[in-house]
């Protein structure tokens, strides 16, 4: 068996692909073999080291989080899930490990994944479909016919948490780049807005703010809202539980693993209401090259870059 891991944390340079032996499931988990896996900022904002109070400092470390496969054994206490079962899910931060041939992953954080779905597909869902719906729905209480601006609309968790609000029954606005606005059209959103837009066009129209580029100055949010409403970040930082712990419109989301969350976002993958676009495929061989392309330079641009084995 093969993983993309790592002996100390660091920047990309201590990537390496190598043998490992992967660890039996234990109480509540399940043994998964990876079919295509996608790479997100936190994968190597973990590698660097800035959560090593929750990693801790046992080396090698398996990379990546989001993948999709078919489940190969299941540990005791697993009731849902099934050897054979083709899935979609996430490793925990501690574990991580699903840039490689085999992942353990618990079971709250895998579901079954829809027919219709590739394997491409559906590895690329998992955190970004996640973490919006959770900033939706159990941090900003959507209901149908409100409204919501996302600040970054076109990013992973911003594209995904449009589609999930159109689905049901919002009405979206949103900020993205001028070169990008046709594409936050296709997806239904408007009114549409430049990054560094002026908040005072769109004065007290929204009832849920949801800042995914972290560039929404607080008072500017504010304004943005209608009386009542919710401004949500994902920038877990002291500052923003501070202002979430306050009387007030400010919440702050770090998303968790719930299995009828992410049975809910994979319904929605698979009955093409939320899609996660992919703008290139590699093979776990080349994956290095490739992730250390996407975090220096940014490329791909315009979707997810996903691994596949075998």
């Amino acid at each position: 068996m093969k993983r993309i891991q790592y002996h100390q944390y660091g920047g990309p340079e201590v990537m390496r692909l190598e043998e490992f032996e992967p660890a039996r499931p234990g109480s509540g988990q399940v043994l998964v073999r990876v079919r295509a896996a996608a790479a997100n900022p936190m994968d190597w904002g973990i590698r660097s080291g800035v959560m090593k109070m929750v990693t801790g400092r046992t080396f090698p470390r398996g990379l990546g989080h989001d993948f999709a496969g078919v489940v190969e054994a299941v540990g005791p206490g697993v009731t849902r899930l099934g050897v054979g079962d083709e899935v979609l899910g996430g490793a925990s931060i501690k574990a991580s490990g699903a840039f490689g041939d085999v992942v353990v992953a618990d079971e709250k954080a895998v579901v079954k994944k829809p027919a219709n779905l590739s394997f491409e597909e559906a590895a690329a869902i998992p955190t970004v479909g996640l973490t919006a719906f959770q900033a939706l729905t159990k941090k900003g209480k959507l209901q149908p016919g409100q409204t919501v601006f996302i600040n970054g609309c076109l990013g992973g968790v911003g594209r995904a948490a449009a589609q999930i609000a159109l689905a049901r029954g919002a009405s979206v606005g949103g900020s993205c780049r001028a070169t990008a606005a046709q594409d936050a059209r296709d997806l239904g959103i408007d009114p549409i807005v430049e990054f560094g837009f002026d908040p005072e066009a769109l004065s007290g129209r929204f009832d849920i703010v949801l800042d995914t580029a972290h560039t929404l100055s607080d008072k500017g949010a504010k304004q943005l809202l209608k009386p009542g409403g919710r401004i949500i970040s994902l920038h877990p930082t002291p500052a923003t539980f501070m202002k979430a712990a306050l009387p007030g419109p400010f919440r702050v989301l770090v998303a968790q693993a719930a299995p009828e969350d992410l049975e809910e976002v994979a319904r929605a993958a698979g009955q093409g209401a939320l899609r996660v676009p992919i703008a290139r495929t590699t093979p776990l061989t080349e994956a290095i090259k490739a992730l250390t392309e996407l975090e220096r330079d940014g490329t791909p641009k315009g979707g997810k870059l996903v691994i596949t084995t075998g």
